[in-house]
């Protein structure tokens, strides 16, 4: 006898395939199963058939999908979870024209929440943080990873990842990367050398006490220049982390070659990517992580070139850059939508972005973004009959039940009473 049975799925996204990301024409490439039944035991996938064949299993609890669509819990590879105050008073200047290096010099930007998260205190950050993985799992995400970076000293850089570590309660799975190399605080400013040295000292510390399992650094103008890059991430590399890399988001610095050339797990932004950096990407195993949110919140009209990434052969994944400054929020179907209109991404592609793809580009592409016999039964139930239908009506959430490791964690109530 099974533990529950999913029923009457009108259309199931298992997203089996090969155990790699999937690249290039692969990406247009789901598999779907119409009129399926999902069992789960043991918080695992135990069974996948026909609705017809699920009429004679057993199981403890049986539910009624009602036709509905069922896929993989999503999977966000990129968000900057933990962080102290709110920036809502730097629309204005974004509005008056100022770019996002124009209000950091001002003071502004990272360096306004490193002052807010230096000052908050540990059980308030887990707090807010706690409050935004809730909106996140409302919108299917199931698996996500989460940075620091807004602590820029030894001190509050600890603290943000002890708080990632202090939400491992939440159902949601956390992955941890440590970002001190985020930007130069005013204490450091002329002193980037010495400031990554600082960051670089954490890394033993961090690598003992089992705070972060990727090493990320910000390499853009005015910030962490190509050469700085490389250094810090070797060094961490050979300390035994993942790294990934902020590349290309502003200008065409080659942070996507570096990130290949030192096979980075992810490249993450690209909206300045080289036509070079592109054609690498297709022979590489670094994957694209595109952050459209980004683009949108900032008022630009130039996207990251998925189409062409995907196009040349390359593997991309979505993700919202959850973050106080450009990227305002924890709905990942927007930024689904975003793809296909923004993007020229076609369903099938988003969906692979936002399960597979991202799941392989924060270490867990064994256990999250399918659906497969003896894997997590980690699921969502939409309220929609077909995956076209999910990125195509933008702005709401479809989300009906959220299942992480075969368990109801998520329900949305009707509202009507």
């Amino acid at each position: 006898m099974y533990d529950l049975l999913i029923e009457n799925i009108g259309q199931l996204l298992t997203m089996e395939g090969p155990n790699r990301p999937r690249k290039g024409r692969e990406m247009g490439q789901i598999t779907v199963k119409d009129n399926a039944a999902l069992a789960v035991e043991q918080g695992k996938v135990a069974w996948i058939g026909s609705a017809e064949e699920a009429h004679s299993l057993k199981a403890s609890r049986t539910m009624n999908a009602k036709s509905q669509l069922v896929t993989p819990g999503l999977v966000e590879p990129h968000t900057h979870l933990v962080f102290g105050g709110t920036r809502e008073n730097e629309v204005a200047l974004k509005q008056k024209g100022f770019s996002y290096l124009e209000i950091l010099e001002r003071g502004g930007g990272i360096l306004s929440t490193v002052r807010a998260t230096r000052a908050a205190s540990l059980e308030e950050l887990v707090k807010k943080a706690n409050r935004s993985l809730d909106r996140f799992l409302s919108f299917g995400v199931t698996t996500l990873e989460a940075k620091s970076g807004y602590g820029l000293d030894k001190k509050t850089e600890l603290k943000q990842l002890e708080a990632i570590k202090a939400l491992n309660s939440h159902p949601i799975e956390l992955v941890s990367t440590f970002l001190g190399a985020h930007a130069v605080p005013l204490e450091f400013k002329g002193n980037t050398k010495g400031f990554l040295k600082e960051m670089e000292d954490l890394l033993d510390e961090i690598k003992s006490q089992n705070l972060a399992e990727f090493v990320d650094i910000f390499c853009e103008s005015g910030v962490f220049s190509v050469e700085e890059s490389r250094a810090y991430l070797a060094r961490a590399k050979e300390k035994g982390f993942g790294i990934k890399i902020h590349a290309d988001e502003l200008y065409p610095l080659g942070g996507t070659e570096l990130a290949i050339d030192l096979e980075a797990v992810s490249a993450d932004h690209l909206v300045a990517i080289s036509e070079k950096g592109i054609q690498q990407l297709a022979e590489s195993k670094t994957i694209a992580t595109l952050l459209p949110g980004t683009t949108f919140y900032l008022g630009k009209d130039h996207y990251a070139p998925g189409r062409s990434i995907i196009d040349c052969g390359g593997a991309v994944t979505l993700s919202t850059d959850f973050n106080p400054g450009s990227s305002v929020t924890e709905n990942l179907q927007l930024i689904m939508s975003l793809a296909l209109l923004k993007m020229n991404l076609t369903p099938e592609e988003i969906w692979n972005a936002v399960t597979v793809n991202a799941a392989f580009a924060i270490g867990r592409g064994d256990v999250a973004g399918q659906l497969a016999v003896g894997r997590p039964a980690d699921f969502v139930i939409w309220d929609a009959e077909n995956y076209v239908y999910v990125p195509y009506h933008y702005g709401v959430s479809h989300t009906q039940f959220v299942f992480k490791n075969g368990n109801c964690v998520y329900e949305r109530s009707s509202g009507y009473v």
